[in-house]
């Protein structure tokens, strides 16, 4: 019985540790997880977006590559048909034209030289020009060759005063003491004439002269990069080196000219000159820093003479890159405070109402039987917690002033209380059954917990080395792709498990997020799980879907109550039989509540007991291999919404179970979410 005067305020106690322990443990995991993760973000985040760009550069170089070969294939081709044209016939057979001819076709086809040579004069060259040789053999050939001086000046004067190329100086290059660059770098083609009777007459050879070249050269980079292709204000170039030097580029010196006659840097030229590989890299071109693509140029026999080049400016990007690195990190910043401030004030909200209880406590104990604990701004289970204490206390001192009353009473009183201690030591029996089944399922939780720990790591070496390899191999990972793929799908798989054990070991850190189901498609979704179980137990299916209401809940944990009755119908069933699946509309007094699921077998059935025993933890009907807790478990799942499941069976005749969910749930913290 209440007192009727309001009771004395209660002075808490000096000591302060249950307010610190909140305080740090809803702190401290901000403090350490948010700067990882931005840690994490930004040094992934870097990593994968110059990964980007070195694909992008990669591409670039492979379509530079390609217009190069069309261009060096379109020499050829031009050589070879005008080898084996009727004009040419003519213009040979009349001796006079000839010359006429070859300065008419070499403009047309846009070519610095062609001209025709006897057998003889070729026969003399072919150990300079290995394509002379091959024309004397009968088949046309196309090489990039590097001419010397008196080699163009042989070909046409124009073209080695055109390839003479001061060198300038670089910042970073390789040692030379060169002044100037004198050599040619040609792309040439020899084609055999014959007459009418199939004989060699000649050799017409003609080519193309790279140094310098800025049509072919500006062409190439319009193909590469062109107008909008390249985001932030980025600008793409593309550059012909003979050797080292650049003899044909689009690549800007300071005041605005050519960077023609400029080298390449040290690094560039060991990977690329002298160990023949493909640079893929940023580098610092000129004057600025590129997200480069080298790859070598090869002559006829092989020897690596020269580069070709295609990159972007990298400072557009590296901007780019920072200033969502800094939005990353104000955003985190900004979730930190204020979750740091959230933490702050219900973390009050916790430890005000347990300050107020533990008061109360050493009140009682000093004597202050009046005092109470009263009302609590909260309404949730620590205000459940502290009016049941209060209530408590109300009965101990009611049943405190009845013995001090009836202390001395007859012997009817003591069989009466005698009875009563009976009554309160059942209860204590109950109490400390169900204090050791929750010790089990907290013991269990700990153990599941440490579990879904434990492969959680694992899991994620497996998946970022997963990323990296893919990664690393690029193209190279296409053979392996479905492999690569089925790999990512059970990693995905694994995670999942460790989802659902972390869901088992602690429910409320996993309500989920709230959507509009179907259950009509959840079933059948459900049904592609359970598939192989099916088969295995050779089970039909019968489905009378009438509903097409939605609910309000998360997919994955009606989905995992579905499976769970799914699974145990099938299990019942080991000779076959019929699972029975139904959606039916639930209404009460014409208002719309909700629906029905129903899952029903034609199995053994459940006996009363077993029927009063399902949804216990750890009641496993004796199945092997079960842990008793799927139907438990599903239970909690679906009270947690406001609903229930029911269960109807009789021996020999089957069991029908009845999932009753409500249109939208009734638990305030899922409906508010």
């Amino acid at each position: 019985m209440m007192p009727d005067s309001p009771p004395a305020p209660i002075t808490p106690p000096s000591r302060t540790s249950i307010r610190i322990r909140l305080l740090l443990l809803a702190l401290l995991p901000l403090g350490i997880a948010l700067p990882a993760m931005v840690a994490v973000l930004a040094n992934w985040g870097g990593q994968y977006f110059d990964s980007l760009l070195v694909t992008k550069v990669r591409a670039d170089l492979a379509v530079a590559h390609g217009y190069y070969e069309r261009v060096r294939d379109g020499v050829g081709r031009s050589v070879e048909a005008l080898a084996g044209s009727s004009r040419l016939q003519q213009a040979l057979a009349g001796r006079g034209q000839v010359g006429l001819m070859l300065q008419e076709a070499r403009q047309a086809q846009k070519l610095d030289f062609l001209e025709f040579w006897s057998v003889d004069r070729s026969r003399r060259l072919a150990g300079e020009w290995p394509v002379l040789a091959s024309a004397l053999a009968g088949s046309v050939r196309t090489e990039t060759e590097i001419f010397s001086p008196d080699s163009l000046r042989q070909l046409d004067p124009m073209l080695a005063e055109q390839a003479v190329t001061p060198i300038l100086p670089t910042p970073g290059a390789w040692p030379d003491e060169r002044t100037e660059e004198r050599r040619g770098l040609l792309i040439h083609a020899a084609a055999p004439v014959r007459d009418t009777a199939g004989h060699i007459t000649g050799i017409l050879t003609g080519g193309v002269l790279l140094n310098k070249n800025l049509g072919f050269i500006d062409r190439l980079n319009e193909i590469v990069y062109p107008p909008g292709a390249l985001p932030l204000g980025s600008a793409g170039t593309a550059t012909l080196f003979l050797g080292d030097v650049r003899v044909a580029t689009n690549v800007r010196l300071f005041a605005g000219e050519r960077a023609i006659g400029t080298r390449v840097s040290t690094a560039v030229h060991s990977a690329v000159l002298e160990q023949g590989r493909t640079w893929l890299d940023r580098a610092f071109v000129v004057n600025d820093w590129y997200v480069s693509a080298y790859a070598p140029l090869h002559d006829s026999a092989g020897a690596r003479i020269g580069m070709l080049y295609v990159g972007f400016l990298e400072g557009p990007f590296e901007e780019a890159k920072r200033s969502a690195l800094g939005v990353v990190v104000a955003l985190f910043g900004l979730v930190m405070l204020v979750a740091g401030v959230f933490a702050v004030l219900w973390a009050r909200r916790v430890f005000k109402p347990i300050e107020r209880m533990h008061a109360t406590m050493h009140a009682i104990e000093r004597g202050e039987t009046e005092a109470r604990v009263g009302p609590v701004d909260s309404q949730d289970e620590l205000a459940v917690v502290a009016a049941h204490f209060d209530q408590l206390l109300d009965r101990l001192q009611a049943q405190a002033d009845s013995l001090k009353r009836w202390g001395e009473s007859l012997d009817g009183e003591v069989a009466k209380r005698t009875a009563e201690l009976e009554r309160a030591v059942a209860e204590l029996k109950a109490a400390q059954s169900q204090l050791v089944m929750n010790e089990k399922l907290a013991a269990i939780g700990q153990l599941t917990a440490g579990v879904a720990h434990e492969v959680n790591n694992p899991v994620a070496v497996i998946q970022g080395n997963l990323d990296v390899l893919r990664d690393i191999l690029g193209p190279a990972a296409e053979p392996v792709a479905p492999e690569i793929k089925l790999i990512h799908e059970q990693v995905h798989r694994i995670r999942l498990i460790v989802a659902k054990l972390l869901q088992f070991a602690r429910p409320q850190d996993y309500v989920g997020y709230l959507e509009p189901v179907t259950p009509a498609q959840l079933i059948q979704d459900s049904l592609l799980l359970v598939g192989h179980l099916l088969k295995k137990g050779n089970v039909a299916i019968e489905q009378h879907l009438d509903s097409a209401r939605q609910i309000l809940c998360n997919r994955n944990e009606l989905q995992q109550v579905l499976i769970n009755l799914m699974v145990n119908a099938i299990q019942a069933m080991p000779e076959g039989g019929v699972l029975t699946l139904a959606v039916e509309d639930w209404d009460e007094a014409d208002m719309p509540l909700g629906l029905r699921i129903i899952v029903g077998d034609t199995g053994p059935g459940l006996s009363a007991q077993e029927q009063a025993s399902l949804f216990k933890p750890f009641y496993t009907a004796k199945k092997p291999g079960g842990t008793g807790l799927g139907l438990w478990v599903s239970l909690s799942l679906v009270e947690r919404y406001g609903g229930r499941i029911s269960v109807e069976s009789v021996p020999g005749c089957g069991s029908r179970f009845t999932v009753w969910l409500r249109a939208e749930p009734l638990a305030p913290e899922l409906s508010a979410g």
